[in-house]
């Protein structure tokens, strides 16, 4: 079980494991031992999550969302395989996490007159400014 906050904890069938040989660091070990992990999440099957959170975690997954709905998390920074499975869980908690963040919802305003003067003005500078640079007309 992954406890992600208080009201929320992911259940062992949703979290598989699996381990390879990681690139990186760890010498002659680095050949014969699986350490790096790979954490797959059923996130679409997930009834610990609603629709609106499972949308925006999809979104903050990118590339790492598949096709079942199953989002994946890698990590091999570590020479060990223990620290490396606790540093993909510790992915997912962020991940997961910032997915339970609602977005603060956009008020659409309107810009000051002062603010719309001072554009126009500026424009009207620019204007003038390019114009002058033009060669002059011939008179006739």
């Amino acid at each position: 079980m992954l406890r992600i906050n208080d009201e929320i904890a992911l259940a062992d069938w949703e979290l598989t494991e699996s381990f390879t040989r990681a690139s990186g660091p760890g010498g002659q070990n680095v050949n014969k031992v699986s350490t790096a992990v790979e954490l797959r999440f059923e996130a679409a099957r997930s009834p610990h999550l609603a629709p609106d959170v499972k949308a925006r975690l999809r979104r903050l997954a990118g590339r790492r969302w598949t096709g079942e709905g199953a989002l994946i998390v890698t990590a091999e920074t570590h020479r060990s395989q223990a620290l490396n499975r606790e540093a993909a869980r510790e992915k997912l908690r962020a991940l997961v996490l910032a997915a339970l963040e609602r977005p603060k919802p956009r008020r659409p305003t309107r810009p000051t007159l002062g603010s719309v003067r001072r554009r126009l003005e500026a424009k009207t500078r620019r204007g003038a400014l390019k114009s002058a640079r033009s060669r002059p007309e011939e008179e006739g």
